[in-house]
């Protein structure tokens, strides 16, 4: 189950509760569903009960526990269904729904994420000629149109990004000096009303460079993949669990699709830009808490064939995270 599967899965619960007549009031659009905040529990969380109590004329918490009751009815993926604070709703998906959400991607491949959120919409961009502005409307266009807006620059155009401009005088050799993926994520990385970042540390191959740390990743993610086969171990069949230390990597991963209809919404490559970071140090994090491949005289087992489909997701949305910002996600590094 992803985030945007239990969205759905609230939002069909508030309308049944309305329809059988236990909650009154208006029924939303749309329910977002995040990670838990301070106090909650499990793999996510919905504040849309304290939306729905003023119309209700109940408590938050008395529509929380009608929404928890008529969630448990239809949603066998998930393990647990808690009430915390004023009235969130908390949810624990069950095993198969996480292996579920790790054979999402790799079936998606890097279009994971991709949508019809903004299907029927036109956006025409002005065309830039400022090197910060014209990296970003590319981004921009990609994100749109990954979620189904018909997208494209033009003189007609009914919106214009607004950036902070690189300095005239590092303007000039930006690309020569450091190459088209650094400079891009140079560019767009640090939100558009901030300062561009231009300077050689984007070169670092250290963890103090965060684009080193996501192509690191990713090519980790791959050379793993690559280390299975030669191994004979598969990544796909079968049955997939995992620890709890994987529940980090998990949201992450879950949070793709929301992250790049977002941040099409907004016209901010740079939330692709940092989610990526996040999930980068997750899955670093992960692979060395649980190791993916057999060490020494192990043999392999259900655990390393379920860690190498999780790291082979992570790999999946960190390549189609940079790909859509315009940024090689190479195998080698």
């Amino acid at each position: 189950m992803t985030p945007a599967d239990l969205s759905r899965t609230v939002l069909r619960a508030v309308r049944r509760a309305v329809d059988e007549g236990v909650l009154a009031g208006p029924v939303p659009d749309s329910v977002q569903v995040g990670r838990p905040g301070p106090g909650g529990s499990g793999d996510y969380a919905t504040s849309v009960a304290l939306r729905l109590a003023g119309p209700a004329r109940r408590s938050p918490r008395d529509v929380a526990e009608i929404l928890r009751t008529e969630i448990l009815r239809s949603a066998p993926d998930l393990t647990r269904v808690d009430v915390t604070g004023p009235g969130f709703l908390n949810f624990t998906l069950d095993p198969a729904g996480r292996a579920d959400l790790v054979r999402a991607v790799l079936d998606a491949g890097i279009r994971y994420g991709h949508g019809d959120a903004l299907a029927g919409t036109t956006v025409v961009l002005a065309p830039a000629d400022e090197p910060r502005a014209a990296v970003r409307t590319g981004a921009v266009l990609r994100l749109l149109r990954a979620q189904g807006a018909d997208a494209r620059t033009g003189e007609d155009a009914t919106e214009r990004l607004s950036v902070r401009p690189v300095p005239a005088h590092l303007a000039g050799d930006l690309f020569a000096r450091l190459g088209p993926d650094a400079a891009r994520w140079g560019l767009l990385r640090p939100a558009a009303h901030d300062r561009p970042a231009t300077g050689d540390d984007l070169l670092v191959q250290h963890e103090s460079n965060p684009l080193f740390t996501v192509r690191y990743a990713h090519a980790r993610t791959r050379a793993l993949v690559r280390n299975a086969a030669d191994l004979g171990i598969p990544t796909t069949g079968g049955a997939h669990t995992y620890e709890p230390e994987a529940r980090t990597l998990l949201r992450s991963i879950g949070d793709h699709p929301g992250v790049l209809a977002a941040a099409a919404h907004r016209r901010a490559p740079d939330r692709v830009a940092r989610h990526l970071e996040r999930t980068a140090d997750a899955f670093l994090h992960f692979q060395e808490t649980c190791r993916p491949l057999p060490a020494g005289d192990e043999k392999p087992s259900a655990a390393h064939r379920s860690r190498l489909a999780l790291a082979e997701a992570a790999g999946t949305v960190l390549a189609g995270g940079l790909t859509l910002l315009g940024i090689d996600a190479p195998e080698h590094l």
